[in-house]
């Protein structure tokens, strides 16, 4: 017989122990940064609650309650850090942001940027090298798990099912014969993956994921900002 859970919400409208997840949903739903997490041990949530780590926040299902991510492909270990990513442009190519959000060791720090040319793609990889960069200046990071969340397939998928690996080992030369576009981005990504354990995700944009879409907002207003400098690697293709 499976246990009964309780739930641990230690950032929301009401932090505490739960005993169901429909209470516990009231205090994170919505609710910006919001660490919560599901324990089968009253005790071992109480002990949680004193070193709470992040968890993603759900996407509800159509045909069940949401309930947390926890054992599927997507969810992380509380060792890991976690990097939010969004970018985009107001046209493309067209004035462009980027924002992404690292959490770690429970704390948050939000990075954001904007080009006066560029593309919604080289946006989507500059909001995940960002967060890497930031990375290889923290200590505590060295060596930790990273995952990263982006509502890119671009991206997700480059890395993921090994495009852009395939495509640096070619010159840049896609299957196609034709040049990979953005391989200066590309490549740092790479660069920067191959320095520790990466995992990309991917997340379904404009869903209501509270950290997706504070990057969103950071990307939207950074490509609003004046005098924004030169996207250098940036070609028309």
């Amino acid at each position: 017989m499976q246990k009964k859970k309780v739930y641990a919400v230690a950032h929301g409208v009401q932090p505490g122990i739960y005993e169901t997840w429909d209470e516990a949903e009231k205090q994170v739903k919505g609710f910006a940064g919001a660490l919560f997490k599901g324990f089968t041990d009253r005790a071992a949530a109480h002990a949680w609650l004193k070193s709470p780590t992040y968890q993603k926040s759900p996407s509800p299902s159509p045909r069940r309650p949401a309930e947390p991510v926890e054992a599927t492909e997507a969810a992380d270990s509380e060792g890991d850090i976690h990097i939010y990513s969004d970018g985009g442009c107001l046209n493309n190519p067209g004035p462009g942001g980027y924002g992404c959000i690292v959490t770690i060791n429970g704390h948050e720090q939000e990075l954001t940027g904007g080009f006066r040319l560029t593309t919604n793609n080289r946006m989507e990889l500059m909001a995940c090298i960002a967060g890497l960069r930031l990375l290889q200046q923290m200590e505590q990071a060295q060596g930790q798990a990273v995952a990263v969340y982006s509502d890119s397939r671009y991206v997700v998928n480059g890395i993921s099912k090994g495009w852009a690996q395939g495509w640096q080992r070619q010159g840049w030369i896609k299957s196609d014969k034709k040049p990979a576009a953005n391989p200066d981005l590309w490549g740092e990504l790479l660069a920067l993956v191959a320095r520790q354990t990466v995992r990309f995700h991917w997340v379904k944009g404009h869903a209501g994921h509270p950290l997706n879409e504070r990057c969103d907002r950071l990307a939207v207003s950074a490509a609003r900002g004046k005098d924004l400098p030169e996207d250098t690697g940036f070609r028309v293709e």
